[in-house]
């Protein structure tokens, strides 16, 4: 599955769950009203429909002319805005990243002004902080930093310069609280940590003030990771818990699942196992009510059984409990999405650092080098630091001939 394919899937199911929601049922049956005969001839079944649009929204498939088509005419949109294309250019990652960089948004809010918006613009800034956050699967934060912030700069804009009904002014506020999050999480990876903790709080307010306790426990389970990456661990637990408040026991399964292991990862990195390994059992217990991702808000479009696994293993890296860490992420990263460099990488790091705890130190210099040579070219300082984090637990066993090679090449690196 290529970086293009997962990114106009999601853009065909944000498409679908945001025009009003549909279930994919739904929508196949819309499609097969809006076809004629010749159009959908072979397609006995809304099964069968259904059955291809979860393979289109995943990636595995992209769509065939007659079925862009359809989408177009029942959703109102032109090809290049679903399905990515530029006139006759076939998608290009850049060329949709030339959208942050010069995009008409900036521009059409000079054009309003003062002026009354409506729901046109809550779709357009929709779209854009969903794009925004598939660009950032792929790219690294020293990338996307400017763009993340030139965005979320026009979304406050909007709140504040032009006007608009109750109900569209809640929508604005909460994507005002989406664009921080994004902008925060690309702030911290490009290693502006006051920066990206001073946008987590913006978008905390905005996501209060529009009474979304779910994005606002998003937010502040972000702070939350930042703060004990970055030693506060006690600071760190106390949000973690916060967030689990803000997201309260009638949230979607996955962001209950998603808080829950925020208090796990601090929980961790503090060294209080008891804690950390109850709130893993929580997160699993919480994710596995939730059957499928329909209905959960899109930013936690990313999180699935494998994230999940690989937040589990990473708890118990830190832990300092390999025997559980090391069959977990051999397992996930197997058949991990390699198009997700920087992600990669960094789960490789943990897997090297477990593997040394393991006293495998042999495999654990196979990983880091391979985590190495994938980050070489990322633009993250968050690898740089797990990058060190790995050549100093591997230091122990610089006699180890693997070892060796490994801190001779970085060294001269």
């Amino acid at each position: 599955m290529s970086a293009e394919e997962k990114i106009i899937g999601a853009r065909l199911r944000e498409a679908r769950e945001s025009t009003p929601y549909w279930t994919r049922g739904e929508m196949a049956r819309l499609l097969r009203d809006k076809a004629t005969p010749e159009e959908l001839p072979h397609i006995a079944h809304v099964n069968d429909l259904t059955d291809m649009i979860k393979q289109w929204e995943t990636g595995n498939w992209i769509p065939r002319p007659r079925y862009r088509a359809l989408y177009c005419r029942l959703l109102g949109k032109t090809e290049g805005e679903l399905f990515g294309t530029r006139g006759d250019a076939p998608f290009s990652l850049d060329a949709d990243l030339d959208l942050f960089a010069q995009g008409d948004l900036p521009a059409r809010i000079d054009a309003i002004g003062g002026g009354r918006v409506g729901s046109g613009v809550v779709a357009d800034l929709s779209a854009r902080v969903h794009a925004l956050r598939l660009a950032d699967d792929v790219l690294a934060g020293g990338d996307l930093l400017a763009p993340a912030f030139r965005e979320l700069r026009a979304a406050v804009r909007v709140h504040e310069e032009a006007t608009y009904t109750e109900d569209v002014g809640r929508k604005v506020l909460a994507l005002i609280g989406e664009f921080a999050q994004i902008a925060g999480w690309i702030a911290g990876d490009a290693g502006q940590y006051r920066r990206a903790a001073d946008t987590y709080h913006l978008g905390i307010d905005a996501a209060r003030e529009a009474g979304d306790g779910t994005l606002a426990s998003y937010l502040i389970g972000s702070l939350a990771y930042q703060t004990s990456y970055i030693g506060g661990a006690g600071e760190a637990l106390a949000l973690a818990y916060e967030a689990l408040d803000a997201a309260g026991p009638d949230a979607a399964p996955r962001a209950r699942a998603l808080a829950w292991d925020r208090v796990a990862w601090a929980a961790a990195r503090a060294q209080d196992a008891q804690t950390a390994t109850r709130a893993l059992g929580e997160a699993r217990a919480a994710f596995g009510e939730g059957g499928t991702a329909e209905g959960d808000p899109a930013y936690l479009y990313w999180l699935d059984a494998g994230e999940l696994q690989i937040m589990e293993a990473r708890a118990y890296t830190e832990l300092r409990r390999p025997l559980r860490a090391v069959p977990l992420l051999v397992d996930v990263l197997g058949r991990y999405d390699t198009t997700h460099t920087r992600e990669l990488a960094l789960y490789l790091s943990w897997l090297a650092v477990a593997l040394a705890d393991a006293n495998e130190p042999e495999q654990a210099a196979a990983t880091a080098s391979r985590m190495r040579e994938l980050s070489a070219d990322v633009a993250s300082e968050r690898t740089a630091e797990r990058a060190n984090v790995v050549l100093n637990r591997l230091k122990p066993f610089a006699d180890v001939p693997a070892v060796r090679a490994l801190l001779n090449n970085a060294q001269d690196a």
